[in-house]
């Protein structure tokens, strides 16, 4: 089964995501910082990473940057998940290495939408 990390701060933000995404098939791991999103990467590396721009006590940013250190990130894929559309913030993740990103309030249609446009998944899962 493949995992799928969510990296936020917000319970709700996680709780939400961990739905949508176990619903598609992923196994979800779940993270309140990015200090703890490298930890659990580095014990088991995910598939897909979704983080949150602005998190307690570093930066979406700095957790890709983090996270292209660890050898075994090269396939991953990171949805870089943002409330507002910061166009220079946006560049600088992507230059970092981030696949793609995914604009807060987001839900199951935007979010396979964005697994489909990252190359994680080739088509939208067969309704239930």
């Amino acid at each position: 089964m493949r995992i799928f990390m969510i990296v936020d701060d917000s319970p709700v933000i996680r709780r939400v995501g961990c739905r949508i995404i176990s619903d598609l098939g992923f196994s979800v791991v779940e993270a309140g910082d990015g200090f703890e999103g490298l930890e659990k990467a580095r014990r088991e590396m995910p598939d897909v990473i979704m983080v949150d721009w602005d998190l307690v006590g570093m930066t979406g940013l700095e957790f890709i940057e983090d996270l292209n250190k660890i050898p075994a990130s090269q396939h991953t894929k990171v949805l870089y998940c943002t409330s507002e559309i910061m166009i220079p913030e946006m560049t600088k993740a992507k230059r970092a290495g981030a696949s793609g990103f995914l604009m807060k309030p987001f839900n199951r249609e935007i979010v396979i939408h964005k697994l489909i446009e990252s190359g994680v998944m080739d088509q939208p899962p067969a309704a239930a």
